[in-house]
């Protein structure tokens, strides 16, 4: 089964990057977490987002389209990274979340949600 992992957005997140000791740590532990995962062939597919100031909506309203810049709030609903696993099941995908490095310096969330494969289609 085909999940997709979102780490939440925070209000650090939010802002632009900036490297200092604490976030090339957590990077570093993210980078060993992303070689686990490729090694146990899981791994499909991961990248973090830049905060979402960076980013536009299209809004559809029937034929029309309206573009709104961002940022868009708030940060707890954005995304601010993503993977793509390919797991047996959802605990196999709720258990290496839990061996995950904390993506943020403060609380912090991460989301699973499956993907739907062609028999839920059916």
């Amino acid at each position: 089964m085909r999940v997709m992992v979102l780490v939440k957005a925070t209000g650090d997140s939010e802002t632009d990057f900036v490297r200092t000791p604490e976030t090339d740590a957590m990077m570093q532990a993210m980078g060993r977490f992303n070689d686990e995962l490729q090694a146990a062939g899981i791994l499909v597919m991961a990248d973090g987002l830049k905060p979402t100031s960076h980013g536009k909506r299209v809004a559809f309203d029937g034929a029309g389209r309206t573009v709104i810049d961002g940022p868009f709030a708030p940060a707890r609903d954005q995304v601010a990274g993503f993977w793509l696993w390919d797991v047996k099941d959802m605990d196999e995908a709720v258990a290496w979340v839990k061996r995950c490095p904390n993506p943020m310096p403060g609380q912090s969330e991460i989301e699973i949600r499956p993907a739907y494969e062609a028999g839920d289609l059916a």
